[in-house]
């Protein structure tokens, strides 16, 4: 039995016996994203202000393949792993605010990510609402792998389409709208004071901050993936 299968029977429990192994393969590998990642831009340029940008690591919610979205999941010791793979990256970097979604999973992402720079561990994490998770509605706290054995083309309409939104919840195209509001307040304040900023969020927001600082259209913007804790964006506000 191949890890797929593995762990699909893991979630699925009683349910695995009602789907085929082929079928199970081929939605744990749509739901893998892989060929979805792409690089983070990393500005090379410290005359200027820089916005570091990064997503929480694994949660509990991840490692089930449950959606989260504006649900409260932990950090699995995964994910504080995965955070900790930060620290280093970030140790040398001139750091004056911190800043996370109020999510428990990015607050805990940004406390270890922060820990190895001695001028920005104790400065106080400020929690903005504009950069969290994208809500899914009704698909909030469900398994991801049920949904789509069971309806793949609502859901990948859902988690593709820029504009259309679960039932009760955000489209990306909301998500993008709310970061760009907090683009467009916190650059002003980085120029002004002359300061680099660290954020700690999620996939989703990640997905403004990108559609933001590299004009991403919408459809290129609903396509990226970044994976989870480990790696940075930084982007020079000039």
């Amino acid at each position: 039995m191949n890890d797929y299968l593995i762990k699909a029977k893991e979630i699925l429990g009683d349910k695995y016996n009602s789907y085929s192994e082929t079928k199970i393969i081929e939605a744990m590998e749509y739901l893998s994203y892989k060929t979805a990642v792409t690089e983070l831009p990393k500005t090379t340029d410290t005359e200027y202000p820089i916005l570091y940008v990064f997503r929480h690591g694994q949660t509990e919610d991840n490692e089930s393949m449950i959606f989260s979205g504006w649900r409260d999941s932990p950090l699995t010791q995964k994910g504080k792993d995965q955070a900790l793979s930060l620290a280093p990256k970030l140790a040398n970097k001139k750091i004056q605010l911190l800043v996370s979604s109020p999510q428990i999973r990015a607050i805990e992402t940004m406390k270890i990510a922060i820990s190895h720079n001695e001028k920005a561990k104790d400065l106080t994490i400020q929690t903005d609402p504009r950069i969290m998770e994208r809500n899914y509605g009704e698909y909030q706290g469900k398994s991801k792998l049920e949904i789509q054995l069971e309806d793949p083309e609502k859901l990948m309409l859902v988690r593709r389409s820029f504009s259309v939104p679960p039932e009760g919840g955000e489209s990306i195209e909301t998500v993008c709208k709310r970061v760009t509001d907090f683009c467009e307040e916190i650059v002003p304040l980085m120029k002004r004071d002359n300061i680099s900023v660290a954020v700690s969020c999620h996939g989703n927001s990640i997905r403004g901050f990108r559609r933001y600082f590299e004009k991403l259209t919408d459809e290129e913007t609903a396509q990226i993936e970044t994976p989870l804790g480990q790696n940075y964006a930084a982007y020079s506000v000039i």
